[in-house]
């Protein structure tokens, strides 16, 4: 057997676990809860006037930014879209939607995580954090000390 028949075989193999892991991911209560708390946010005709309303002021608040804070109204676009974000915000759907998200979010990370480094301790994963931890230029396992 030649090395490109045994890759075509080990590749084969792998995307058949990949499947596999896929279907479990699927099947756990992580993606229940998620699937159930987004369906609930979709079904409720209020919280739909509210996201409306969002992609609204989200729409004008990008028209202001091609201008920056120089724009006359940049800041109270953004305080817009602010206020409509919290006002989203206390819908129990909305904040159970979001925790569900987050949870499933970080299980899929670390799941990609895992399986990056199983091949490497060097491979760069990445991530939906906002805030990330280490990585090149913050002093992480890059080894470049930040």
């Amino acid at each position: 057997m030649s090395v490109s028949e045994l890759n075509t075989v080990d590749m084969a193999q792998v995307l058949t676990y990949a499947y596999e892991l896929g279907d479990m991911i699927n099947e756990s209560t992580l993606v229940s809860d998620y699937l159930y708390w987004k369906e609930r946010v979709q079904s409720n005709p209020e919280i739909q006037d509210w996201v409306r309303k969002l992609e609204d002021k989200k729409e004008l608040f990008a028209e202001t930014q091609r201008f920056g804070h120089f724009h006359p109204n940049f800041h109270s676009a953004k305080d817009e879209v602010k206020a409509v974000e919290d006002k989203l915000d206390t819908f129990e759907e909305v904040i159970r939607f979001k925790e569900a998200e987050q949870q499933l979010d970080s299980l899929l990370h670390q799941m990609s995580e895992t399986i990056a480094f199983s091949v490497s301790s060097t491979i760069k994963v990445p991530s939906n954090n906002p805030s990330p931890k280490g990585g090149c230029g913050g002093g992480g396992s890059c080894g470049c000390g930040g």
